[in-house]
């Protein structure tokens, strides 16, 4: 086969294959120790009766980030989220409807920061600890979740991203908590801090946080 006719099977071309593109949103919350994932049901659609991450189709004058935002105002009221991306996914069989390629996401939130309320088409949203998630998962739910909280782990051991899970200003014990809680471990107090102060990530406030006893320094991220 000659050269240009392979470089003609891989060009886009009009007649080229289609797809439709979806942003599915894994938002994770951190309460009393634990790290929680928002899950919603809805009235319409497939799997309508069973708990799916929020997410939704993109359109043709949208961009995927655009869409991400768009699909977690119109299924949760959250604004303003900042996401990353974590993965796509093209398996063949993804929708039972046509082929759909997705793009996932994830945002740390404060759940006390982001008041849950039924929107259009919504039957039920709640936050579930990730290791007691229902087994009623629509789509390829499960493996998103799973693939979005290993790399919120990875991110929290290499890149200290916590999003909103933390105060602005922290100490380094609410820190350390905040590692064992999300990663399982236990972690030597020792060594976790100067783990942390090679990262070279944090600044020293100055401040003390009140009521504590000893009083520990507040710290932020750089």
């Amino acid at each position: 086969m000659k050269t240009q006719e392979k470089l003609q099977d891989i060009q886009v071309k009009p007649d080229s294959f289609e797809c439709s593109v979806t942003a599915d949103i894994t938002v994770f919350g951190y309460v009393d120790g634990k790290l929680k994932i928002l899950l919603i049901k809805r009235s319409l659609g497939h799997f309508k009766n069973q708990w799916h991450v929020p997410g939704g189709v993109m359109e043709e004058h949208e961009t995927i980030e655009d869409c991400a935002a768009k699909v977690l105002f119109s299924l949760t009221g959250f604004r303003d989220i900042h996401f990353e991306q974590v993965k796509t996914y093209t398996a063949l069989d993804r929708h039972p409807l046509k082929r759909v390629i997705t793009v996932c996401f994830y945002a740390l939130v404060k759940p006390e920061n982001h008041p849950l309320a039924l929107r259009d088409n919504i039957t039920s949203i709640d936050w579930f600890d990730v290791d007691a998630i229902p087994k009623n998962l629509g789509y390829d739910h499960e493996k998103l979740i799973s693939e979005a909280y290993s790399f919120v782990q990875n991110n929290l051991r290499h890149r200290l991203i916590v999003g909103e899970l933390l105060p602005k200003e922290f100490t380094l014990q609410e820190l350390q908590n905040l590692y064992e809680d999300i990663l399982n471990v236990e972690l030597d107090r020792r060594n976790f801090r100067k783990r942390i102060f090679q990262m070279d990530v944090l600044v020293n406030t100055e401040k003390k946080k009140q009521g504590v006893k000893g009083g520990p320094y507040l710290y932020r991220l750089k």
